[in-house]
């Protein structure tokens, strides 16, 4: 189900005091897709999320889910809506007096599902997520990876038209961040799901999305496909969460390398097949140029890969001109820092 944003605004406080935790944001959200939201702390992304999710209204400004407004839906309608949609937490949320299978249960049963249905259900969704074997298992005796798995399980167990995820690999390790990740993907692909997810992971974004929304100060920043963004980033926002990504040494996706310290002035993005290109070396040969490569690397996507490049290029400015016209004319962007 396609999601569509019009001109929210969400306001706390009053007066000098007020906070503009969503201001004026309109944003597209395609459906059957993963879309990231994606900020600092207090850039306003989770209080985005509550107006999409109809967990609260807006100060102004519209929801539609699909062709149909849901912000302004009376009481009754907005229960009947709400239950269209799956929730996913950083901290599970289940019910510890509950097992596996009847935490899966709960929405069922306050649905009022028949008993025979629901058992049906709770044993598919456990399959689903891979725990046919934990299913009378006690939540205490679960690890933070299989709590996760069967919350998202509940949260797929109404077959929603839309998920959400609020921040919800935040409380794993780095291995088990990537499992939940790889199975949200296979979940969103067998089950058509829109599946917005809410983050301050650069790399749920990376491992996860196809596209993303970065927030700050409660406004939209910048926005696009992933590979795009990654490619090339816009704002200093987008780029310090890149910068902070590829220097995380634990990060089995990133390979960037740095040799110098020193800002280069040109910074090549490669996208798809152009990764493994010899672009430099057939321009060298071609013009009377000369390269230092700073710093390098490729970003490695779900559906692709990005790679980036930071290089001075010395030589005749005419032959520098013509060599940065042939790296473009190959697929390889080329930005100049600083413009």
């Amino acid at each position: 189900m396609q999601i569509k944003l019009e001109n929210l605004k969400k306001y706390y406080g009053e007066g000098e005091s007020q906070i503009h935790a969503v201001d004026d944001i309109s944003l597209d959200i395609p459906e059957n897709k993963i879309f990231g939201i994606i900020g600092k702390s207090g850039a306003g992304k989770s209080s985005l999320v509550r107006l999409v999710s109809l967990l609260e209204k807006p100060d102004s400004g519209a929801v539609y889910y699909g062709e149909r407004r849901v912000d302004n839906l009376s009481e009754k309608d907005l229960i009947a809506e709400r239950r269209k949609i799956g929730m996913i937490f950083q901290n599970f949320n289940l019910f510890f007096s509950r097992n596996a299978g009847k935490n899966i249960a709960y929405p069922l049963e306050i649905a009022k599902t028949p008993k025979t249905e629901i058992k049906q259900r709770v044993e598919e969704m456990i399959k689903l997520v891979g725990l046919e074997d934990r299913i009378e298992a006690p939540v205490s005796t679960l690890s933070g990876g299989q709590k996760q798995r069967i919350a998202i399980a509940r949260a797929l167990s109404t077959k929603p038209h839309i998920l959400f995820c609020d921040e919800a690999t935040s409380a794993l390790d780095p291995q088990t961040t990537r499992n939940i990740l790889a199975l949200i993907r296979e979940i969103q692909k067998k089950m058509n799901l829109t599946v917005v997810m809410i983050t301050h992971q650069m790399e749920v974004i990376r491992d996860a999305c196809d596209y993303v929304a970065v927030v700050e100060s409660g406004k939209i920043v910048e926005q696009g496909k992933v590979s795009e963004i990654f490619a090339n980033p816009k704002t200093e926002t987008t780029k310090d969460f890149i910068k902070n990504l590829t220097h995380n040494s634990d990060d089995e996706k990133s390979n960037i390398v740095t040799w110098s310290n020193k800002k280069a002035k040109y910074v090549l993005h490669f996208i798809g097949d152009t990764t493994g290109a010899p672009v430099l070396s057939q321009t060298a040969k071609k013009f009377n140029v000369d390269f230092n490569i700073l710093a390098a690397g490729i970003e490695k996507l779900p559906e692709s890969q990005v790679g980036s490049m930071s290089v001075d290029i010395s030589g005749e400015e005419e032959e520098i001109k013509k060599a940065v016209e042939f790296i473009e004319s190959q697929g390889v962007r080329v930005t100049v820092e600083g413009e």
